[in-house]
């Protein structure tokens, strides 16, 4: 061997705060005891809400009044708008723009010629 390696001390590696010398039990569960624990609490928080239900009464603002109000009147504005036109007439409309738009799929010109 070399002397490089001389001072490098083996065995295994080990961590801050690790001794080598504890041994770890695994801890058990006790299931039942908590399943038990769950449901006893689970049956005071429903006989909890059952006692204080509270009813919210919910009222509206003189501006959210105004905003709905406005809302639904532009809605009638466009229902009644999308009704004066028939079928046919909507269906020529759209024929028309696509028409007057241009093709993508069309090579474009470049240079003379």
């Amino acid at each position: 061997m070399s002397s490089e390696y001389h001072n490098v001390p083996g065995g295994a590696l080990r961590l801050k705060g690790d001794n080598p010398n504890k041994i770890e039990k695994k801890k058990r569960k006790n299931k039942g005891k908590d399943k038990e624990k769950l449901i006893k609490y689970a049956k005071e928080i429903i006989e909890e809400e059952s006692e204080t239900q509270v009813i919210r009464v919910v009222t509206k603002t003189e501006a959210e009044k105004k905003f709905e109000e406005i809302q639904k009147k532009r809605l009638d504005e466009k229902v009644a708008k999308a009704a004066r036109k028939s079928h046919k007439e909507r269906v020529a409309e759209l024929n028309r723009k696509l028409e007057e738009m241009t093709e993508h799929y069309d090579i474009p010109k470049v240079g003379p010629g």
